[in-house]
């Protein structure tokens, strides 16, 4: 797998520290862009395998440059940002980060995280390759784990790799109750530390409901257990509007 890192950011000091660092720990492939049109396009020709992402841009902003990413790459997405709020950090996993760091920031956290993000991604190829075949077929969506493909009502929908690593994990344990706390420790790989985390989750459920369902308001597939979680309901279990 390539290991190219895109650094979206328009301060060159701060592109300079990330080189620096990254290319002390062999992550030697880093590109640059300075503003969305930038980014797209260096994308665009060569996908990297992790974009870092400042929010504010001379020419845009970093949420809605996550999103455009989205159609063209499945690569994770660390928002490196001046914009520490709650809602700025729900919106930038809203949209299909996987990891929020706010400045001023250690350089060696960011590269740390960078790093752990990369070996998930690793980690998921590799169980393709290893000829995971499973498919699983809820009659309304269809997950092709391998494949790494969500079609919906035939069709297939972009999605980015947090939400299917989420819906896999639903897929493969149907009609079972889980916390917040639960699905971010076996999604995310961590600990949840708190709101923050289960707010993630709760996004990150919002936004498959909002390409499985047919309205989302009303799910018939992932339901709401109140007081204890979340549940995908069994394909047998659905009942068709």
């Amino acid at each position: 797998m390539s290991e190219r890192i895109l650094i979206v950011e328009d301060e060159q000091p701060i592109i300079d520290l990330l080189r620096l660092v990254l290319e002390r720990e062999g992550l030697v492939d880093v590109a640059e862009a300075k503003t969305v049109a930038d980014a797209l396009a260096s994308a665009g020709a060569e996908p990297p395998a992790l974009v870092v992402l400042d929010v504010m841009l001379p020419d845009g902003d970093g949420f809605s440059l996550a999103a455009r990413l989205r159609q063209i790459t499945s690569a994770p997405i660390l928002f490196l940002t001046a914009r520490s709020g709650d809602l700025d950090k729900l919106t930038g996993f809203g949209v299909g980060g996987d990891d929020y760091v706010t400045k001023p920031f250690n350089p060696l956290e960011v590269v740390a995280r960078i790093k752990a993000q990369l070996r998930r991604s690793a980690a998921s190829c590799s169980a393709s390759d290893a000829g995971a075949t499973e498919v699983f077929d809820w009659g309304g969506f269809r997950l092709c784990e391998a494949e790494g493909v969500l079609e919906v009502d035939g069709r297939q929908v972009a999605i980015p790799a947090r939400e299917f690593q989420l819906l896999a994990y639903l897929c493969r344990n149907p009609g079972r109750v889980f916390s917040k706390r639960q699905l971010y420790r076996q999604v995310w790989g961590e600990e949840s530390l708190g709101e923050s985390d289960d707010n993630t989750v709760q996004v990150h459920i919002h936004r498959l409901r909002e390409k499985i369902e047919p309205l989302p308001g009303q799910p018939l597939y992932l339901v709401t257990m109140r007081g204890l979680g979340y549940k995908l309901m069994p394909p047998n279990g659905v009942e068709r509007r």
